[in-house]
C-alpha cells in the first residue's frame, strides 16, 4: 500500500490525487497501465510532483500534441517496459459556419458540457475561426457526441471523429526580451513583459486573469523568481528566465514572451 496520508498531506487537489493514488495502487496490483481523465495544469504539476516521489511506478503525460494545456496521465508499474505506457486520446472536429455568429472557447465548451459529460472528459478545445473547432476527448465519449453535439450558438453543427494528424495547432510565437526592473514584484515584471502600462497589470491582477505557474495570483507585489511562468487570460504566456542584479541593486530579468 502506498502512504496515502503522507502524499495527500498539505496538497491543495486533495480529492484529485486521491483518486489517482486508488489508480497507482490498481497498477502496482495488476501490472496494467492506468490513465486518468484529463487533469487542469495544477492538477498536472501537483500530481507529477508528488508521484515522482514513488519509485514503484513510472508516468507519462500528454494532451494529444506537445503544448496541450490539458493532460492526461499514464500511470505504471516501475518495472513494466516503458513502450506500453500510452494515453489514449481522440480528436474530434466540430463544424459549421461561423461566419455571421463567431464561437469563443467558452461557447464550444459550453456546448460539449451542456450534452451532460463532465469538464474531466475533456481536453483542450481549439478554436478554427468561423470553420468551427477541434476538441481532444477520452476515446469513450466519441460516438456520444458524434450524436449529441449537434449546435453551437445558434449555428447547426457536425462532429466528427478525426485522425490525429488532422490536428491543427497554431505553433506560439516567442519574443526574447530584458528587463531591468526595482523589484521582482508580479506587475512590474509583468507589466514589461506583456508590454502593458503597471496600473493596468495591477487591474488584471485584481480581476483574477493573472497565473502563475497555473495558479491564480492577486497580489500585485507576489514575487516573482526565475523559473516561473506567468499566465494571463486571452495574452499568452512570459517564461521568467535568468536573473541577476546590477551594479545599483536593480534585477535584470530575461524574459521569454509566447504568444
Amino acid at each position: 500500500m502506498l502512504p496515502r496520508e503522507t502524499l495527500l498531506k498539505g496538497v491543495e487537489n486533495r480529492g484529485c490525487l486521491a483518486r489517482i493514488i486508488d489508480q497507482a495502487e490498481q497498477a502496482i496490483k495488476t501490472w496494467e497501465v492506468m490513465v486518468t481523465d484529463f487533469l487542469s495544469p495544477p492538477e498536472l504539476a501537483e500530481v507529477t510532483q508528488v508521484l515522482s516521489r514513488l519509485t514503484e511506478i513510472q508516468q507519462l503525460a500528454s494532451g494529444g500534441y506537445p503544448q496541450a494545456e490539458r493532460q492526461r496521465l499514464a500511470i505504471a508499474r516501475a518495472e513494466l517496459d516503458p513502450t506500453l505506457l500510452m494515453v489514449p486520446i481522440s480528436v474530434l472536429e466540430i463544424a459549421g459556419n461561423f461566419l455571421f455568429d463567431a464561437a469563443s472557447h467558452r461557447d464550444f465548451l459550453g456546448s460539449i458540457l451542456g450534452t451532460g459529460i463532465v469538464r474531466e472528459k475533456v481536453g483542450d478545445v481549439l478554436v478554427q475561426g468561423e470553420r468551427g473547432a477541434q476538441v481532444l476527448v477520452v476515446p469513450e465519449l466519441e460516438d456520444f457526441l458524434a450524436l449529441h453535439l449537434t449546435q453551437v450558438r445558434s449555428v447547426p453543427v457536425k462532429t466528427r471523429a478525426i485522425a490525429p494528424t488532422e490536428l491543427k495547432v497554431r505553433v506560439p510565437k516567442q519574443k526574447e526580451m530584458t528587463t531591468v526592473e526595482a523589484s521582482m514584484r508580479l506587475d512590474a515584471i509583468a507589466s514589461a513583459g506583456f508590454g502593458v502600462s503597471r496600473s493596468k497589470m495591477v487591474d488584471m491582477i485584481h480581476g483574477q486573469d493573472v497565473r502563475v505557474n497555473w495558479k491564480e495570483v492577486t497580489e500585485a507585489s507576489y514575487q516573482l523568481k526565475s523559473g516561473d511562468l506567468v499566465a494571463i487570460r486571452g495574452k499568452g504566456r512570459l517564461e521568467v528566465g535568468e536573473v541577476t542584479v546590477t551594479k545599483k541593486d536593480r534585477y535584470r530579468v530575461q524574459l521569454t514572451r509566447l504568444t
